[in-house]
């Protein structure tokens, strides 16, 4: 298939490892073959194509709406939107194209490939994906934070292989497990301090050997549930890394890539912008972990924030190093050459070339289809089956969005039927998947206005049960300044609320001081900071997740059904064809800008 032209940069550094100056000399006045194909530079050095992508969250179907979209810079320095891009079968077929005539080509992945998954993906646990992974011809992933989700055993069983313990096997033929390796060098058993997974893979194909090493985030604790990362530790990133380059150095590996699932937010978006120091620049944690990691290291393949970056950030000697991010959802993909000096093993840093590359939808590779096509067939009388009708789209946008209220009205609705003393429902905006929210044109054939299960499912896709407990009034006001303070601080996560709450937001301010404690109102009244209000959340935010320790302050828990059942039951509940539900007003928190 056609290729996007794209803007390109070689970046000129100094190498790392011995013989500096020398092989730096060498390579720089070597001619670059016209084709970019593999080839030996006066028998000294060979070309190593690294494809990479992240953050791919079982999007086996072609992603709508904006998750089906990347912008580009224009010559001109404007900014276009590129829609129809990303699936896995187009991914395919990319990424086989882009290695062809490559002697030396390996394929890397940093985390999230798995977990908050669409209906196709999810409602296998993902055996789907993992298939799929291995048609793509993946080497190496790290972990990210959504490989969690289902704890450890369930991650093994996706490297292992073997039925899902609880829903048996979904096919005549048992689930084979990963084809290439998981790795988090960062996680470890509580209890012995051992590692949990392998912390590095090395690649050898001829005369090279590139050791791969893969981290997560050391947060990860904090966006995963309790029971998810139940007896682990998750240690720093950069540490980590350093310890594994230093391992690998001393076994002769001198050649290393980080796969790391932390990534940071370019001043421009566009999956073209080079945003180095003259172009922009880059923010957020991966610059800090970039910065420290050892100069032993070459290149940083990162994600988790779903951006898209090519980017040369400096080592602690204060050279530029290479760190890329692939966007999501199947988007984009990767290409990177390293030039590999065959006699000091290491990759000649002066001659990394990198560029991000668009997945046009423009031909399917077959063997993907069929896959699709296959666990669409078992998944068809689960996923069409309607569960709820609505009058207009309801979105996801916002600080507070229609399709926060709505989540967050159908939890305490299953919470009241529980105990009828519920004051109000939180929900976590990070909990909230499918960006386009629910759409009110048909996808398939089911007709307009129709919610079916598959739609449900990709909003609410993690199984979190809907739990209640007590709280004072002061741990609540707590709650809600943890939304814009500690750390939440730098990126605010705005809790979705259902009826039962509203507040004033003043984004004026700065930290806990945006939000006006006087304005809270539970039930219509002031909240009292010493009385007791009984409160639904999912489990995740009950244990405190994603910055809230106030919440997980709850005493006298009672564990509800999962969210996705309270989300379909309350649509069936207070929708038909004849009346169906209207966007909610998004008006609970007053916003002041």
């Amino acid at each position: 298939m056609p290729r996007k032209s794209r803007q390109r940069r070689t970046h000129r550094i100094l190498i790392t490892g011995a013989a500096l100056a020398t092989v730096g000399a060498l390579t720089a006045a070597l001619p670059a073959d016209a084709s970019g194909q593999a080839q030996a530079r006066s028998g000294r050095t060979v070309d190593v194509q690294l494809l990479s992508f992240n953050d791919l969250h079982g999007n086996l179907e072609p992603p709508a709406g904006r998750d089906g979209r990347v912008t580009e810079v224009q010559p001109d320095g404007t900014v276009k939107n590129i829609d129809n891009v990303g699936g896995v079968e187009y991914l395919a077929t990319s990424l086989r194209t882009a290695r062809e005539g490559r002697k030396y080509s390996v394929t890397a992945a940093a985390g999230d490939l798995i977990g908050a998954s669409p209906l196709l993906s999810g409602l296998f646990h993902d055996e789907p994906t993992v298939e799929a992974l291995n048609k793509l011809d993946l080497d190496v992933s790290g972990v990210g934070n959504h490989e969690f989700d289902e704890g450890l055993a369930e991650l093994k069983r996706m490297r292992d292989g073997g039925c899902h313990p609880a829903d048996g096997c979904y096919t005549d033929t048992p689930f084979e497990g990963a084809d290439f390796p998981y790795l988090g060098a960062n996680v470890t058993h509580e209890d012995t301090g051992k590692p949990a997974l392998a912390p590095y893979w090395v690649w050898k194909q001829g005369p090279v050997k590139i050791g791969f090493i893969g981290v997560t985030l050391e947060n990860t604790p904090g966006v995963v549930t309790a029971e998810g990362v139940k007896g682990l530790e998750f240690h720093d990133e950069v540490e980590t890394i350093n310890k594994y380059a230093d391992e690998l150095y001393a076994k002769g590996v001198k050649s290393v890539v980080a796969l790391v699932h932390e990534g940071g937010a370019p001043a421009n978006g566009a999956y073209n912008h080079l945003c180095d120091a003259q172009a922009g620049g880059i923010s957020g944690p991966i610059v800090d972990i970039a910065k420290n990691v050892s100069p032993k290291v070459d290149a940083l393949v990162t994600g988790h924030t779903h951006n898209a970056y090519v980017c040369d950030i400096e080592d602690p000697a204060g050279n530029p190093r290479m760190v890329t991010s692939a966007a999501s959802f199947g988007r984009l993909y990767t290409d990177t050459t390293l030039t590999y000096d065959v006699a000091t093993k290491d990759i000649v840093r002066t001659a990394v070339d990198s560029a991000n590359h668009v997945v046009h939808r423009t031909a399917a590779a077959p063997d993907i289809t069929d896959l699709i096509n296959r666990w669409n067939t078992l998944a068809a009388p689960v996923a069409n089956r309607p569960i709820g009708y609505i009058s207009a789209d309801i979105p996801k946008a916002g600080l507070e969005s229609p399709l926060g209220d709505l989540i967050a009205d159908a939890q305490l609705s299953h919470a009241r039927g529980i105990d009828p003393r519920t004051a109000f429902a939180l929900m976590n905006p990070g909990g909230i998947r499918g960006d386009a929210g629910l759409i009110h044109a048909a996808s398939g054939s089911e007709g307009d206005g129709v919610v079916t299960y598959r739609e449900g499912f990709t909003i609410q896709p993690f199984s979190n049960t809907v739990n209640l407990v007590d709280l004072k009034g002061a741990d609540i006001v707590a709650a809600l300044q943890q939304q814009v303070s500690g750390g939440n601080a730098a990126s605010p996560k705005i809790l979705q609320i259902s009826e039962g709450l509203t507040y004033t937001l003043d984004m004026t301010k700065s930290g806990a001081d945006r939000v006006v404690v006087d304005s809270i109102r539970i039930q219509g009244r002031p909240v009292d900071l010493t009385a007791t209000y009984r409160v639904a959340m999912n489990n995740f935010l009950a244990g405190g997740g994603d910055n809230f320790p106030a919440l997980g302050k709850g005493t006298n828990p009672v564990v509800g059904s999962d969210d996705l059942t309270a989300f379909a039951e309350y649509l069936t509940a207070n929708s038909s064809p004849a009346s169906p539900i209207a966007p909610p007003a998004a008006d609970r928190i007053t916003i002041v800008k």
